[in-house]
């Protein structure tokens, strides 16, 4: 199982330094992934979001550059020295981002209300929980009757793939993170995540156990990412 607070530290040692390295390690093709996430929200035209791991906003950033001005976003993370990132991108685009908010909340217990977002949202950090069943019925709980769930996570990629994808996780990445970060160790636990992570088709179950309907899910870049989505 996860530690939470293992995780929590991790993110805020590598957080000055977490969107260059996304960048770099995935040779920017994390933007496209991100979105292909936030053209499926727009498609559900939402006036409320929630973006849970929120980490330094680029999800958060990115849906208020897609959706209209009056909709409102909330970025959501556990990890302060994140969010102050986030806070740092939003304070150097004014206005652009004004209806873009941060909080700080845990995704096991989230302090908000019971159906009050037409949105939810989570990339790259429903890996990172320490219950997912338990994670996924709270995005369920936060969630109107009729809203969307949209989970960008990574997933075991195809057959032919594997072996250079693995070689990459276990041996280039770390090396070159700890380069980028200072901080080897937390790119290490990145690819243990990755490679213990359920396929497409075992988190569609867990997604519709958690209440969820329309489950589908698509795989992206010989399916080393996957685009979940479901209806409450």
């Amino acid at each position: 199982m996860t530690d939470p607070e293992a995780v929590n530290s991790m993110f805020g040692r590598i957080a000055g330094r977490y969107d260059l390295a996304n960048r770099l390690l995935s040779g920017g093709i994390d933007i496209w992934w991100r979105q292909r996430l936030v053209a499926a929200v727009r498609a559900r035209t939402p006036a409320t979001v929630l973006d849970l791991a929120t980490g330094s906003g680029d999800v958060a950033f990115a849906l208020s550059r897609a959706l209209p001005a009056k909709a409102a976003i909330l970025g959501m993370d556990f990890c302060q020295p994140m969010l102050d990132a986030a806070a740092v991108k939003k304070k150097s685009a004014p206005p652009r981002y004004g209806n873009v908010t941060f909080q700080l909340g845990d995704g096991l217990a989230l302090p908000l209300p019971a159906a009050s977002f037409d949105a939810v949202t989570i990339a790259f950090g429903l890996r990172n929980l320490a219950d997912r069943a338990r994670g996924l019925r709270e995005m369920h709980r936060v969630l109107r009757p009729g809203g969307h769930l949209a989970v960008l996570e990574f997933s075991q990629p195809q057959r032919w793939f594997r072996p250079i994808y693995y070689f990459y996780l276990r041996n280039l990445l770390p090396l070159a993170a700890g380069m980028l970060t200072g901080d080897r160790a937390a790119y290490t636990y990145l690819n243990h995540t990755i490679e213990e992570f359920p396929h497409r088709a075992a988190l569609s179950a867990e997604i519709s156990q958690a209440g969820f309907t329309a489950v589908s899910a698509t795989g992206l870049t010989a399916g080393i990412v996957a685009l979940h989505q479901g209806t409450k």
